[in-house]
């Protein structure tokens, strides 16, 4: 990985901002991710993440940390939050801004536990695949102390299928359709794609039944997503 988002947090945040970073997917076009946003302060936040950061409790995990924009927010209410990334980039800019308990960690090499972990801006994203939400979902479960709460946002895709008769164009007998391949490039430079997953509400529900976890629907975005406490 070049962690080209890496490299744009810290141009960013180093006073080199001169483009955004340009992302797309195995079934859209580009789309420009404006740098600014990704330090957004909690004003300029959806009301989903809004939401989110009011639910927390106790000892938070802040995962795919990003800029550390939630971080920042909940650490400045004096909770402790762990915050983690698999971008280096992300983890030194997050350091940069005072997030005192930022590491370079992939989740599935996370080993402490907490009362709350945050998946935000598409969390179910990390999950990659369909076939591996299961092993995500086990693993997240354990690093829950009791009473722990797992609080994570994600959209229904579907209408990014619909054709102009509103019907749909989804081939059943590939894979999930909520499983892409994202690509982000950055002045010039292209990242190796990713795979990338949005998860509708009952697919996530149904997957959680399977590992023994509680998932509730805490709120509707204005376009496809939502917001799940799992527990």
């Amino acid at each position: 990985m070049n962690d080209i988002f890496g490299k744009a947090l810290l141009d960013y945040y180093n006073g080199n901002y001169t483009e955004d970073i340009i992302t797309s997917t195995s079934i859209s076009n580009d789309d420009v991710l404006p740098l600014p946003y990704l330090f957004r302060p909690y004003s300029g936040m959806p009301k989903l993440e809004q939401k989110a950061l009011q639910l927390v409790k106790g000892t938070i995990l802040d995962v795919g940390c990003g800029a550390g924009s939630h971080s920042l927010y909940l650490q400045e209410k004096e909770y402790n939050v762990k915050a983690i990334d698999i971008s280096k980039g992300a983890i030194e800019v997050s350091r940069q801004r005072g997030i005192v308990n930022a590491k370079v960690l992939n989740i599935l090499d996370e080993t402490e536990t907490f009362d709350t972990i945050l998946l935000l801006m598409n969390g179910t994203g990390i999950f990659q695949e369909i076939i591996q939400v299961s092993k995500y979902l086990n693993h997240l479960k354990k690093l829950l102390n009791p009473n722990g709460q797992l609080l994570i946002d994600s959209s229904d895709i579907k209408y990014m299928y619909e054709d102009d008769d509103g019907g749909l164009w989804i081939d059943t007998n590939t894979h999930y359709y909520g499983e892409l391949d994202y690509f982000i490039s950055y002045k010039g430079e292209k990242e190796r794609p990713m795979k990338w997953l949005y998860l509708d509400f009952n697919t996530l529900k149904l997957a959680c039944e399977t590992v023994g976890l509680k998932c509730e629907l805490v709120m509707k975005g204005e376009h496809f997503d939502y917001l799940a406490r799992l527990s």
